[in-house]
């Protein structure tokens, strides 16, 4: 569950910066937006490794 807020965390710091970008044409807040989308990418597969191996294991709780 910790992988997952701080995916909601990085989500919720990159809104800033694709304000700047789509709305005020800020190509270094672009650049940031980029960077953040591809730490989202990476984190949502290890959240995707872990929830399999918690269903395989039949560890999750309700």
């Amino acid at each position: 569950m910790k992988n997952f807020e701080t995916l909601k965390e990085l989500v919720a710091s990159l809104e800033e910066d694709a304000v700047k970008f789509y709305e005020k044409n800020n190509k270094a807040a672009g650049t940031r937006v980029r960077k953040g989308c591809q730490e989202i990418k990476n984190l949502c597969q290890t959240i995707r490794v872990e929830v399999s191996e918690l269903k395989k294991s039949d560890t999750v709780t309700v």
